[in-house]
């Protein structure tokens, strides 16, 4: 049972009430007249289990701005599919009408004009909200939180993830998974299950020294909801120390382990289980690839590229579920699981539209607490963005705010080329807003943020676009890492997605001069989030806001650098 039509409910009621009215446009106020919090969580209750999920938050505790990709490319059996289309082909797969509520939260066209009528998203004080409205109605629901989520800001890096700690406490998941969390450094991590009153889970989370699972996490646990056993198992993000610094966490392995997870399904059933859910931090292509090779998983909760969907992909037998990112939706699942057997599903991506719902005063006031001891220091600002100007992030090879850290990088760090990591957290900034220490922070906060300058071969860069390049565009789901391509600055190529490694990236040109990379030249690179112990250079969040505070307004310019072929 797909429901697109409870997704789109909120679009058809809005349009009708718009053609009644006769205008042709919405100012902020007649939208949020349009649109309601009953519409938003209107659904009507099914069998017998619910499940609620929310995943890759990073650290958003306020309501924000969020723009959804541009380009997002899918290679191999992934071509062309979910979630690997976006703009007006998604709205055409989806029957979304232009200028939508739906079209604001799901794609990025006319992404800041639709903004100025639907206002901000997320807030994790609006989430709480529509979680309490849902188990009012299901007081059994299972919260599941996908991981990504004590990383991302100011207050998280300052208080070592315990502003987001105490606040997801509050929030009361049954579970959840990890990726970025172990960034905090493995001491940091243990700290915090201690005293981490639901279950941490990551089935795949192995003891480096004995290969073993680690006594730390729990591969899964069973509880019981609508009369069923239902089986929640974790999936933490299987290539952590290729992605992340293995220093920071270097008694675990990770990987995805097939077999075991097959292992953990029958375990389970065998336990009774008559509903298995995985909580992935895989990726979505990974998690397709993962429900046709492991049998017996009813529902995948999928995690960690960000990825908004409104209608569950089915794989086989398996559903998977994708919930965006930055506290921007709730997925909420209904199943009727009986006599073992997942008979039926009703599913909704619900957005949260910050200006259409009621936020929680009790997580208002916790949220506040957090931020209190910071506030100066987050809202002072550093400069203030061209009215002409958008800083976002997504997209598979370029976004305005990684233009703006590159340029920073170039001039600070007085280099040839610059490099920003491909991650895809952070929220966006709107035409004319002031840009503050927190926003820098909101796209730049890691604990290894050092910004280095060193000198590379032309050869040397050659083979770093290839590596990450293979990372996103091998047609293997289980090669991929999740992420975008590097972002460069100073330098221009060309890519085929569709040849092998080693051969995708031709015609290196470095920019200023218009000459092409020589393999055998030295070139300064500047560039942050290295794996590297012991990697120096300032901070990038100080990068960054010495750049914006010379520029004063921040403007931007179109980006194109990079020729795609093949795509």
């Amino acid at each position: 049972m797909i429901s697109r039509r409870d997704f789109l409910q909120v679009s058809m009621a809005a349009s009708a009430i718009v053609g009644a009215s006769g205008f042709g446009s919405w100012g902020r106020l007649a939208a949020q007249q349009a649109l309601t919090q009953d519409q938003l969580l209107d659904f009507d209750t099914f069998g017998n289990v619910t499940l609620i999920h929310v995943t890759d938050i990073h650290a958003q505790l306020k309501p924000i701005y969020f723009r959804e990709p541009e380009i997002n490319l899918g290679v191999g059996d992934a071509r062309g599919q979910i979630p690997h289309i976006t703009g007006a082909e998604f709205r055409k797969l989806y029957g979304i009408e232009d200028g939508s509520p739906s079209a604001y939260s799901l794609t990025y066209d006319d992404f800041a004009a639709l903004g100025k009528e639907y206002g901000q998203v997320g807030g994790l004080d609006r989430v709480s909200t529509v979680i309490n409205a849902i188990r009012a109605a299901r007081p059994d629901a299972l919260l599941l939180d996908g991981g990504d989520t004590w990383h991302g800001s100011y207050t998280c890096y300052h208080t070592q993830g315990q502003d987001m700690v105490n606040v997801m406490n509050k929030l009361a998941p049954d579970a959840m998974t990890f990726h970025w969390e172990f960034t905090l450094g493995s001491e940091r991590v243990h700290e915090i299950l201690a005293d981490l009153p639901f279950a941490a889970l990551g089935q795949n989370i192995f003891d480096q020294e004995w290969d073993e699972p680690s006594e730390n996490f729990e591969s899964y646990k069973l509880f019981e909801r609508g009369g069923t056993l239902v089986a929640v198992i974790g999936q933490a993000f299987p290539y952590m120390p290729i992605a992340n610094p293995g220093w920071m966490f270097p008694e675990y392995s990770f990987g995805i382990r097939d077999e075991r997870m097959q292992e953990m399904v029958d375990e389970a059933r065998g336990e009774g289980a008559e509903l298995v859910v995985v909580l992935s931090h895989n990726g979505f292509d990974v998690d397709k690839k993962m429900a046709s090779r492991v049998s017996g998983i009813d529902v995948i909760l999928s995690g960690h590229t960000h990825d908004a969907v409104p209608e569950p992909v089915l794989v086989g037998e398996t559903i998977i579920i994708a919930s965006g990112s930055n506290g921007k939706f709730v997925s909420r699942v209904d199943l009727d699981v009986r006599d073992g057997k997942m008979m039926g599903f009703k599913h909704k991506l619900i957005p949260i539209f910050s200006d259409v719902i009621e936020p929680d005063a009790e997580m208002t006031a916790l949220i506040d607490e957090q931020r209190a001891p910071y506030l100066d220091q987050l809202t002072e600002v550093i400069g203030q963005l061209d009215m002409d100007a958008v800083l976002y992030r997504r997209g598979n090879f370029n976004g305005s705010w990684d233009d703006l850290i590159c340029d920073a990088l170039l001039s600070e760090r007085e280099a040839d080329i610059a490099m920003s990591p491909g991650v895809r957290w952070g929220p966006s900034l709107m035409p004319g807003q002031e840009i503050t220490r927190e926003d820098i922070w909101n796209v730049t906060s890691m604990t290894y943020p050092n910004a280095y300058r060193t000198e590379m071969t032309g050869e040397f860069i050659h083979v770093i676009l290839e590596d990450v390049a293979d990372n996103l565009f091998n047609p293997d789901p289980y090669y991929q890492q999740g992420g975008d391509m590097v972002r460069i600055g100073g330098m221009g190529y060309d890519i085929d997605i569709t040849k092998p490694q080693g051969s995708r990236i031709t015609n290196l040109t470095l920019l200023k001069t218009g000459e092409a990379i020589d393999p055998a030249k030295t070139y300064m690179v500047a560039g942050w989030a290295s794996v590297n112990e012991g990697t120096e250079g300032p901070p990038i969040w100080d990068v960054v806001e010495s750049h914006i505070r010379k520029l004063g307004t921040v403007s931007t310019r179109p980006n194109n650098s990079v020729t795609v072929t093949g795509a």
